[in-house]
């Protein structure tokens, strides 16, 4: 789609996560101009190195919608920006020079809820790597979890791999029965805790998340120490999904990696309050940029 420069205000759109950055331009409309990816943005890798991300990924997507950086002007930026809870960081976004009419941020968590209830009040219980509750009431946000693993995140991926783990230690030491999980776990490290103990040292959240599917899988197949992994789980995941409840959401959507595997487990009550999302993080960075 051409873009007829200078007629009215664009609005870019940007999900900065630890993974990767999308970005996509809109007109008044709501219609696609153009698209752009780049790295990581995060400001654990730095707020410089995030904006810098942030940048590129608005540049591919202006490249694609046939604007230079004399357009820049026209455009207003709404930025979901991963680790913005993080002391300074957005003290430290704010003051950073700009090309565009004006930018407003938000963490990434934060995005994703706009952009699941275009706008409206509602939650979102993301379960992925890490699981975080987060919610938009009246315009206030409220969250719950989310602090980091290992001293949060539970019923994340990362939860579930730290949990397989620990059991299949305790089987290994004949603490507790050992069964088809635990002793694929310990084969991973050869039957060795030294290889394990190496491993951990320098292992992250998503090293540990890593074993989640294993432990899905079990679990299908009806291995009690997976059975009893995923159930403890999936009631972290009901309660974070009932908080949001208790702060007013009226509807709750499920998001991450592991949202789809662990519906089946979770409370019939909770299931009751899921919607799937209306758009994504992308789309909730645009809802911001185009409010007043």
């Amino acid at each position: 789609m051409t873009v007829e420069k200078g007629s009215r205000p664009l609005f870019v759109g940007v999900d900065g996560g630890g993974t990767g950055c999308r970005a996509r331009i809109v007109d008044a409309s709501g219609n696609i101009l153009g698209q752009g990816l780049s790295g990581p943005a995060t400001t654990r890798m730095g707020v410089d190195n995030a904006w810098a991300s942030v940048l590129r990924a608005w540049q591919g997507a202006a490249e694609e919608a046939g604007l230079d950086p004399s357009d820049a002007p026209q455009v207003h930026a709404g930025v979901g920006i991963a680790g913005l809870s993080r002391a300074g960081s957005l003290e430290q976004l704010q003051i950073l020079a700009h090309p565009f009419a004006s930018v407003r941020f938000i963490s990434d968590g934060a995005a994703a809820c706009l952009g699941a209830h275009s706008g409206r009040d509602g939650a979102i219980v993301i379960a992925g790597t890490g699981s975080i509750g987060l919610a938009f009431i009246g315009g206030e946000e409220k969250r719950a979890g989310g602090y980091g693993f290992p001293i949060s995140d539970e019923g994340s991926g990362a939860d579930l791999g730290l949990t397989s783990i620990r059991l299949a230690l305790r089987a290994f030491d004949g603490r507790r029965e050992r069964t088809p999980l635990l002793s694929e776990v310990m084969a991973r490290f050869d039957g060795e805790p030294a290889r394990l103990i190496g491993w951990m040292d320098k292992a992250t959240a998503t090293d540990y998340a890593t074993f989640a599917p294993l432990v899905l899988r079990h679990a299908d197949q009806g291995d009690p120490a997976a059975r009893q992994i995923v159930q403890a789980g999936a009631a972290h995941i009901d309660a974070l999904v009932r908080r949001m409840v208790d702060y007013g959401a009226p509807l709750v959507t499920l998001l991450g990696g592991l949202a789809g595997p662990l519906e089946p487990w979770l409370s019939p009550d909770v299931r009751r309050r899921l919607k799937p999302p209306d758009g994504d993080a992308v789309s909730g960075a645009i809802i911001l940029a185009q409010r007043p």
